[in-house]
């Protein structure tokens, strides 16, 4: 039987994802590329924003229409908060956030599916090489206990609560035995790992690079109050890869008081300044929200003084929409859509200035990268493409053969945003 999973949103739902498809494939289902030809499609729906919801209504419309034949499962925070209109859209089950852990079980069992015998199965340890995806997302933690007044994810994942330290260590060790050499662990709240029975990120992280000989592991977002103690001692094994993801949000504290955020843009600073001391050549990238409601000329002008003092590596941007259900959406004071506009084309002016300079630190130097899937075609030459420690991408020349392979590659050029170079000589 075919199976084909699609997911919206964050890296948590893509952790998600892997998982099922490596239950589905031990289970004896084939992994379907094309959602038209499955008998089964598995739709991770997201809620962070009201476009996101109407994403996935629209994905699920689209997926009923293309294959009507096919059972249709979702799952995700829409699906979590509004079950009964994912229902409606022509939905064979709906499977809530605090199951999800179970969805391959619940899905075999309350649609009678009929199960291949392993034999049948397609060979291999792991479906993400097959999909040309060399990077695996580890789940490791959900829910979250903050209350940030702009995010309607805390009501739809629930409780903070987070697996065991072996079992993710079991789980990054039969990834490399797989063939995937880059692990991401990622959480709702990554860094509140083990609170609810004592344990940390740092003891997590700690364990799976000594436990395991993964050659990259990266982190997934991380609020920037939540760093443990001893957090940046982690670096000092170069297997932990130097790019951090800390959503600000904003750079004016008046703001992020009204956000209901815990991290104030002077203790950001302060702790950038020692992490950059500490991790040579860190790259840290962040979130900012524009036009909040009440933002006014004066803290939009601190936020731009905030990023560029901060120094990121890259900004994803978000204009500042309500979300039923969430306390800025009742909040007075919209900044209209022109100033919203106006500002975040601000913002992406600095932040292509700021991804400059960090990648143009990159350019005359050797660099180690992950060949990824994919290979383009450029001017009759093929070119290959990976990230480096830092997470920025770069491409260069090379073999098919090279793809799933740590090379090492000297950068030489910075053009158009985009960074180029030529593999390093052996030895």
């Amino acid at each position: 039987m075919r199976v084909h999973l699609k997911t919206l949103g964050c890296r948590l739902n893509e952790a998600e994802l892997e998982s099922w498809a490596r239950e589905f494939r031990a289970r004896g289902f084939r992994l379907a590329d094309d959602e038209e030809e499955t008998d089964l499609l598995v739709v991770n729906t997201c809620a962070v924003t009201e476009e996101a919801v109407r994403k996935s209504r629209r994905l699920l419309r689209r997926a009923q229409r293309g294959n009507p034949a096919a059972k249709l499962v979702v799952s995700g925070c829409y699906a979590s908060l509004e079950p009964e209109a994912a229902a409606a859209l022509g939905v064979d089950l709906v499977v809530p956030n605090d199951r999800k852990s179970e969805l391959v079980e619940i899905a075999v069992r309350e649609l009678a599916l009929p199960l291949m015998p392993l034999s049948a199965a397609e060979p291999g340890a792991y479906g993400l090489l097959a999909r040309n995806r060399q990077r695996a997302f580890v789940k490791v933690q959900d829910g979250c206990r903050y209350r940030c007044t702009y995010c309607i994810v805390t009501l739809a994942r629930g409780a903070e609560r987070s697996r065991p330290i072996d079992e993710v260590v079991e789980e990054v060790n039969r990834l490399h035995a797989g063939g995937i050499h880059e692990v991401v662990l990622a959480g709702v709240h990554l860094g509140g790992y083990g609170s609810d029975w004592g344990a940390s990120l740092y003891q997590l992280v700690k364990a799976v690079l000594e436990r395991t000989a993964i050659p990259r592991l990266r982190l997934g977002s991380l609020e920037p109050w939540d760093l443990p103690k001893d957090f940046w001692r982690l670096f000092e094994n170069p297997r932990l890869m130097p790019h951090l993801h800390l959503p600000m949000q904003s750079g004016a504290d008046s703001v992020l008081r009204r956000m209901s955020r815990r991290c104030r843009s002077g203790e950001f600073l302060a702790l950038m300044e020692k992490a950059r001391a500490a991790v040579p050549g860190l790259n840290v990238t962040t979130d900012i929200i524009v036009g909040f409601p009440g933002e006014s000329e004066q803290e939009w002008r601190q936020t731009l003084e905030f990023v560029e003092a901060a120094a990121f590596g890259d900004v994803h941007i978000f204009p500042f929409s309500p979300r039923a259900g969430t306390k800025a959406a009742t909040l007075a004071d919209a900044v209209p859509r022109e100033v919203q506009r106006r500002r975040c084309e601000a913002l992406h002016r600095l932040a292509e200035r700021l991804r400059h300079r960090a990648r143009q630190r990159l350019v005359g130097r050797q660099v180690e990268v992950l060949v990824e899937g994919s290979p383009e075609e450029r001017e009759g030459a093929l070119l290959l493409s990976g990230y480096s420690p830092d997470y920025q991408r770069i491409r260069f020349p090379g073999s098919p053969t090279l793809v799933n392979r740590l090379v090492q590659v000297r950068v030489e050029r910075l053009a158009e945003g985009r960074l180029t170079g030529k593999l390093a000589a052996a030895g």
